[in-house]
């Protein structure tokens, strides 16, 4: 369990950081134009696409209460946290970083703008993160599944 929790700090400290060191980057005037996206400084007030902007300032405590629940049920359950440990490492390095920046700057500075064929979301480094960790979290699971699946014949 100690070298699982070791393993699981230095990943949310190494996401965090890349994530606030990137933003800064944008903070501090970066930006670039390119064909199919770009990368220019926007500060979203809300969650995925801007949603629940209205709530302002009671979002970041809304958040704080989601990151303060999964980082107690994943503590609590020990096992758990075992076999899952990196992709809770990023999903809580994103959420963290983007709840930081609620904090600090009145919302969370995004960068990535794609904009060939069609407008997305801007989006940040911690958002892939979090992407990056569901995406984990359901291959872990189909891979327990189709294991215990197998056990069964």
């Amino acid at each position: 369990m100690a070298k699982t929790c070791i393993k699981f700090i230095l990943l949310f400290a190494v996401i965090f950081a890349i994530d606030q060191t990137i933003k800064l980057a944008f903070l501090n005037g970066f930006s670039w134009q390119g064909e199919f996206f770009s990368l220019e400084l926007t500060l979203n007030r809300g969650v995925a696409f801007s949603m629940f902007a209205f709530l302002g300032e009671n979002l970041k405590f809304i958040q704080i209460a989601l990151i303060s629940a999964l980082a107690g049920y994943v503590f609590y359950h020990k096992k758990f946290f075992c076999e899952h440990w990196m992709p809770f490492a990023l999903m809580l390095a994103g959420g963290c970083s983007n709840l930081l920046d609620r904090f600090i700057r009145g919302g969370v500075v995004d960068y990535v703008a794609w904009h060939k064929w069609f407008e997305f979301a801007v989006f940040n480094f911690a958002d892939v993160m979090i992407d990056l960790a569901v995406v984990i979290f359901i291959f872990q699971g189909l891979r327990t599944a189709k294991k215990e699946k197998n056990e069964e014949k």
